[in-house]
């Protein structure tokens, strides 16, 4: 199965990126159009894409300031019981962010489209995270 991995660097705590990760008001200003959810756990997480584009995750890793991995439940076949995570490892006031969306069914055009797309929507964490830019949803794939 193919795999996505991205690893950067981000100028701000682990804390602050783990909210940025985990929260739905987080969520919704770098990646997902609405988002519902209290993070913890084995939490639901509703997320919006658009018209379409309702999907469900379970958080499968919860661990403060340091790991946050979903399992979609409810999502597009190509997505469906893949799973998004993050690694945080802070020194310094830099949190380093490892990045990964495993279990990708096949290499197809969606799975080279989504490569493309995961670094557009970690680089507006990183904005978000380190200057608090928010770019609406609508244009995030533009800018």
């Amino acid at each position: 199965m193919p795999d996505i991995f991205h690893n950067f660097p981000i100028k701000g705590s682990a804390n602050k990126v783990f909210e940025a990760i985990t929260t739905a008001e987080g969520l919704n200003s770098w990646w997902s159009e609405s988002c519902q959810a209290t993070p913890g756990h084995h939490a639901i997480y509703n997320f919006g894409f658009g018209p379409g584009y309702e999907w469900s995750a379970i958080s499968s890793r919860y661990e403060p300031g340091h790991e946050f991995e979903l399992r979609f439940t409810n999502a597009d076949a190509d997505w469906l019981n893949t799973r998004v995570g993050f690694r945080l490892n802070e020194s310094d006031g830099v949190t380093e962010v490892r990045f990964h969306h495993l279990g990708w069914p096949q290499q197809n055009d969606h799975y080279e489209i989504s490569c493309f797309c995961w670094a557009m929507y970690l680089r507006h964490l990183k904005l978000f995270v380190e200057n608090g830019a928010v770019v609406p949803y609508k244009i995030r794939l533009d800018v």
